[in-house]
């Protein structure tokens, strides 16, 4: 079932997209829908492009304001290639601005990026995890649900310790 996605504007001038079922229940997207998504926002990052003030406002309840000019940015990038009046845009466009936070608070997600002559290449797994990981009533990417899918990954590269025999 498709689901259109209508635009308002508030009475501030941000851009609303209505989103008439809960992020968690957007559906999952593909592994090449965010690396498109993750290339897309950095050549708009890169050519200094900018965003209109933009908002989701979900059934039920969160409404999503993006404040930051980074993510205004990305959210255009993403509304280029995937259209927000979809519910598979406003998908790929969460899932990639709560992959972002992941990754920007460092910890457990630094592993799975690698830094190229100024630009950040996200690891294949990383993306693809993300792609099917759920989000939360708050539209982030569940991050334990991502961990977990993960797990076998750092299992295999960081076997535990066995004591001598």
């Amino acid at each position: 079932m498709a689901v259109a996605i209508p635009r308002a504007v508030a009475a501030d001038g941000t851009e609303l997209h209505l989103v008439p079922i809960p992020p968690a229940r957007l559906p999952r997207v593909q592994k090449r829908d965010l690396e498109q998504a993750w290339e897309a926002a950095h050549r708009a990052a890169r050519a200094g492009a900018e965003g209109p003030r933009r908002g989701f406002r979900f059934a039920g309840g969160p409404d999503v304001v993006l404040r930051d000019r980074d993510a205004r940015v990305w959210a255009s990038s993403v509304d280029h290639i995937a259209d927000l009046s979809t519910a598979h845009g406003v998908s790929v466009c969460l899932r990639l601005l709560g992959l972002v936070a992941l990754l920007a608070g460092g910890g457990w997600t630094a592993r799975f990026v690698r830094f190229d002559r100024g630009a950040a290449e996200l690891d294949g797994a990383l993306l693809g995890a993300a792609a099917r990981t759920g989000l939360t009533d708050t539209g982030a990417l569940d991050e334990n649900a991502l961990r977990a899918q993960l797990l076998p990954r750092e299992s295999e590269e960081n076997p535990p310790c066995r004591a001598p025999s």
